[in-house]
């Protein structure tokens, strides 16, 4: 069976689509890179084996964000800084989600809304960790956006990677008591005030628009209904501590690049419709996690939208630290360190794709599979060119 991949999925089905349906410009760039990506179309070079076992042809990468197979080098190079700079401590998993009825909101004001998500977030967690009552210091805080669902609908939300415990003021590490981070309940009003009242400002100064479809009334009837107690479609979940932030943040690194359907999930597309694994969460929601993977089989005219609105805007940053974690902030994170036993943080050296390769040894797509040696470059396939003849067991210049 072939493999299914968002790139064959845009080769066949984006063309006709994009000539009835209007979309952005960056949408379109982004379709325009992932559908050449990898092909003649954007060059490449011919590697051999010095003695001739094998010769392969490689093609360029887009490189583009959105991209499932440009996603995995952007994401370990992130990963490899955040687990350098991590601290030896429990760490928590906490998770915003905004109600879906701000969706109209967001897609209209994307950059903005995810800079309010964000600030209400900071602005929520850092002020209860720093009271005396709850932990009484200062935590290191990684938040990273998320715009989708398992079924790839609009479901925007922040997961925050927290220290389990902070620097004082006086230089000393306290971890957190009672293994409680924070109350989820009273975390969950705080963040809808504190959500809603920078929506109020942000439209207040006309630096935030309104979508077509709603007037200034009807949208001010609907703030007010969401920040009614009874009204409490923000969930807060404070998920079970993790021993070490070591996983959490490579959950978070595998979102951050290559768009919401990887091609692991892909399981089928037969021209007309596409089957993708999802995940479906127990009912109640809460901290029990996802059951047991299910199939979810959309039509091409369906799943090609859910795929596009997350492509994101521009300049929007889906990642931002806070506290010790902050960048600004490298004292006080060696102080933190310091508190716990570790050495001051060393800033990994940029890493290459053959590096992060490395590990597979024989496996290494730089190496013959025969004899080990590193293949050597033959030949240069220019951008849109055809690619020189492949001959194995010609010996390599």
């Amino acid at each position: 069976m072939a493999l299914v991949t968002l790139q064959a999925i845009f080769q066949d089905a984006f063309p006709a689509y994009e000539q009835t349906h209007p979309l952005p410009a960056h949408v379109r760039k982004a379709t325009r890179a992932i559908m050449p990506c990898r092909t003649a179309a954007l060059g490449g070079h011919v590697q051999a084996c010095p003695d001739g076992h094998i010769s392969r042809v490689w093609y360029h990468a887009c490189r583009h964000r959105s991209c499932p197979q440009c996603a995995a080098l952007q994401t370990e190079r992130w990963l490899t800084l955040q687990q350098a700079r991590r601290l030896a401590c429990d760490h928590d998993h906490v998770i915003f989600t905004l109600p879906h009825d701000l969706n109209p909101l967001g897609l209209a004001n994307v950059p903005l809304l995810t800079t309010l998500l964000f600030q209400a977030v900071r602005d929520t967690l850092c002020p209860f960790l720093v009271d005396p009552k709850y932990l009484g210091a200062q935590p290191g805080i990684i938040a990273a956006l998320q715009t989708w669902s398992q079924t790839l609908v609009r479901h925007p939300h922040g997961h925050c990677v927290v220290t389990g415990g902070g620097l004082t003021p006086t230089g000393q590490w306290v971890a957190v008591r009672n293994g409680l981070l924070l109350p989820a309940r009273v975390v969950m009003a705080v963040f809808r005030g504190t959500m809603l009242d920078a929506i109020r400002r942000a439209f207040a100064r006309d630096t935030l628009g309104l979508p077509e479809t709603m007037r200034p009334q009807p949208w001010r009837n609907l703030l007010n209904r969401l920040g009614r107690p009874k009204n409490t479609p923000w969930n807060v979940r404070i998920m079970a501590r993790y021993r070490h932030g070591a996983g959490v943040v490579t959950y978070l690194a595998r979102d951050l690049r290559g768009g919401p359907l990887k091609h692991a999930r892909l399981v089928a597309w037969d021209g007309v419709r596409v089957t993708f694994r999802s995940r479906a969460r127990q009912e109640g929601g809460g901290d029990k996690g996802p059951v047991a993977p299910q199939h979810m089989t959309l039509p091409i005219a369906d799943l090609l939208p859910r795929v596009l609105r997350h492509v994101p805007v521009p300049q929007t940053r889906v990642v931002r630290c806070s506290g010790l974690s902050h960048h600004p902030h490298a004292a006080s994170l060696a102080s933190g360190r310091a508190a716990l036993g570790q050495p001051p943080a060393d800033v990994p050296v940029r890493l290459d794709w053959q590096t992060a390769y490395a590990p597979w040894d024989a496996r290494h797509p730089e190496r013959c599979p025969t004899c080990g040696q590193v293949l050597v470059a033959t030949g240069v396939i220019p951008r849109g060119g055809a690619p020189p003849s492949v001959v194995a067991g010609a010996r390599a210049a």
